[in-house]
């Protein structure tokens, strides 16, 4: 089959069929204790079924203030993990490798029954409540909670894991200057503000044992914000704890960001020029998007709203440039 999209990629320790992946998309719909439901059990397994190689699962909540909203998947109790694991079958059972994304919301969080935490007290808006700003303790109890929601993420047998550094959630919040005015060893140097990120990925290597890799956006789209120069200073701390990044942009101070067709791909371009491996995307919608951006060097492509709108994306290109490996896996005798 021609193209680059139909071709393997290694990475890591995944061996993906494939260059398409899903998306991680907050869905809203677990129940108030962070469950996975039927419906994920549905939405999921379609994509995997649909021919992706790696289905990213939404942000799940390392532990329950840390939720973007109520209606979250959770990861910080054990009484989730039946589901979970129910969902990771699902999803190999379509064909497909399942990962996990771990998220933290903090000032962000959208239970409001519990405190907010950040890496400051600086509210997203004047709108917003203000967060109480991390201790040293504070800091300490969610990289152990992250290292408790790796262990999960194993016994759960997820193939890999992603943590959730972008869009102006926790992680974020500590390594952007707009957001993180701290003055101690979590503050200040790009080094400082790293750390906690830092922190996180080698608690999480020490019990999750499949590929790990990091969300960050690149860019701020604000002055004094995170650029692409930044975020490869960010990026060469990490890369050694990484088999790559899923590259998004913005969410951390409230922005207007001019979207168009790919806009985000050329973020992803400067990251694989620095020999990393990259998850790019930005309201990709066509095959001859991909195709670019995979011939520029990108080594993967993530679908978001075109999956959720067409589950068989992938199969109708298969479909279209070679029709006999469409029907090939379901020839009988």
């Amino acid at each position: 089959m021609s193209g680059l999209l139909f071709t393997p990629f290694q990475w890591g320790s995944l061996s993906l069929k494939n260059r398409l992946v899903m998306a991680p998309m907050c869905m809203y719909s677990a129940n108030e204790e962070g469950h996975v439901q039927p419906f994920h059990l549905a939405h999921y397994p379609a994509r995997a079924y649909g021919g992706v190689s790696l289905v990213i699962v939404e942000a799940t909540a390392v532990e329950s203030r840390g939720r973007i909203s109520i209606h979250d998947l959770g990861i910080y109790d054990d009484a989730q993990l039946a589901g979970l694991h129910q969902l990771v079958s699902a999803v190999h059972h379509g064909g497909a490798k399942i990962a996990i994304q771990l998220a933290h919301a903090g000032k962000k969080s959208g239970d409001m029954s519990q405190e907010a935490i950040s890496s400051s007290a600086i509210p997203f808006t004047p709108e917003h409540r203000t967060p109480r700003a991390m201790t040293k303790e504070d800091i300490q109890t969610v990289i152990h909670h992250f290292r408790l929601a790796a262990h999960r993420a194993q016994q759960a047998g997820f193939d890999g894991v992603e943590i959730h550094g972008a869009h102006g959630y926790l992680i974020n919040q500590f390594l952007s200057p707009l957001t993180n005015h701290r003055t101690d060893e979590y503050g200040g140097s790009i080094e400082n503000r790293t750390r906690f990120l830092i922190e996180i990925l080698q608690a999480v290597s020490t019990k999750f044992h499949g590929a790990i890799w990091v969300r960050l956006s690149v860019e701020e789209y604000a002055e004094g914000g995170h650029h692409v120069e930044e975020t490869l200073r960010v990026i060469n701390l990490i890369k050694p704890y990484v088999v790559g990044v899923n590259v998004s942009s913005g969410g951390a101070v409230p922005v207007s960001i001019q979207s168009y067709p790919g806009y985000q791909l050329g973020f992803a371009k400067v990251i694989e020029k620095q020999d990393i491996p990259t998850i790019g995307g930005g309201l990709v919608t066509t095959y001859e998007q991909i195709e670019d951006a995979l011939g520029q060097g990108i080594s993967l492509i993530y679908l978001g709203r075109e999956l959720l709108l067409n589950p068989y994306f992938y199969l109708q290109l298969v479909k279209k440039y070679h029709p006999y490996d469409l029907i090939a896996p379901y020839k009988r005798g």
